[in-house]
């Protein structure tokens, strides 16, 4: 099995759950509090690690409580993280996660001590780049770190997996270029093209990415499953189960990704992973929270075979 490495954030995620969502200027009672391990980075590598990969996790937390959970969440299952590093000026990353009645979210991030993830810390860990095989990526770190690390993982002969969110127009094309898998969903992918309506004509706006440099595009479309853009040209649609109900999509974008990552990490097919990052994308929308929905392999066989 090849070594995936994940650079990314590590956040302490509140999540509230409300029938509706606010308005600007209601006031609203929630139904239920938690505190959860969450953040994109730390999501995708507990989701590999769980998945039963090798993965070691590189990103910050603050000194605190919450950052002592999220390391100790990783490394119960599996995840390397000793190269995790201790931002002392810092608290650990923060989401604020709305959740409503029909499984829908808003989140507010307070970066925190993510943002101590910089371009020294990675390269300071550059053996750790090296002994990778899969490099994996997000954007609630900076920038310019996302840039280095996937510059830096091209030159070594890594694979890069990019999950470009919070999606934003102004991703510098040098990253593009060092891309070979990147995973928006229809909103991000919109964000990124400059286009409200890029659902409509997914295989044009696809292509724009890929006229940016990127190799694989795969745009993930909820309830209808995802989309393919191949290095090749080829496109294909991948459905999803439409008769489950979605209790909270949180997470469920990440663990699509890390599931990617971990397929081809096992030397799988580039369809065959897709297949099963739905699969588990699909068992996450069915539970509440951020890494507490994501499943092991056991029940990931056992659900495909309640499909077949």
């Amino acid at each position: 099995m090849k070594k995936v490495i994940v650079i990314g954030s590590l956040n302490c995620d509140y999540v509230i759950n409300v029938q509706k969502m606010p308005q600007i200027g209601e006031t609203l009672l929630c139904d239920g509090f938690e505190m959860i391990p969450g953040g994109k980075g730390a999501n995708q590598a507990y989701a590999i690690g769980k998945l039963g990969g090798e993965v070691t996790m590189l990103g910050a937390v603050g000194n605190d409580g919450p950052g002592s959970m999220l390391r100790a969440n990783l490394k119960g299952v599996g995840v390397d993280v000793s190269r995790l590093k201790c931002d002392e000026g810092e608290s650990t990353g923060t989401a604020f996660i709305t959740v409503d009645g029909s499984g829908g979210n808003s989140i507010i991030v307070v970066q925190g001590a993510n943002g101590a993830v910089d371009v020294p810390y990675i390269k300071s860990n550059d053996d750790a780049l090296a002994a990778s095989d899969i490099v994996l990526l997000q954007m609630e770190i900076p920038m310019e770190t996302v840039v280095y690390s996937a510059k830096r993982a091209k030159e070594l002969g890594k694979t890069v997996v990019l999950d470009p969110a919070p999606a934003r127009s102004d991703i510098p094309r040098e990253l593009y270029g060092c891309v070979d898998y990147i995973k928006p969903n229809e909103v991000e992918l919109g964000m990124l093209i400059g286009d409200s309506v890029a659902e409509s004509h997914l295989e044009e706006s696809a292509a724009l990415l890929q006229e940016r440099g990127v190799k694989n595009v795969v745009v993930t479309l909820g309830s209808k499953g995802a989309f393919l853009l191949d290095g090749k040209g080829s496109t294909r649609s991948f459905p999803a189960n439409s008769s489950l109900r979605a209790v909270d999509t949180t997470a469920a974008g990440d663990s699509f990704t890390a599931a990617l990552a971990y397929g081809l990490s096992e030397g799988r097919e580039l369809h065959e992973a897709l297949e099963l990052a739905i699969c588990v994308s699909e068992i996450v929308v069915t539970r509440k929270g951020a890494q507490t929905s994501i499943p092991d392999m056991d029940e990931v066989q056992r659900f495909l075979a309640q499909k077949i």
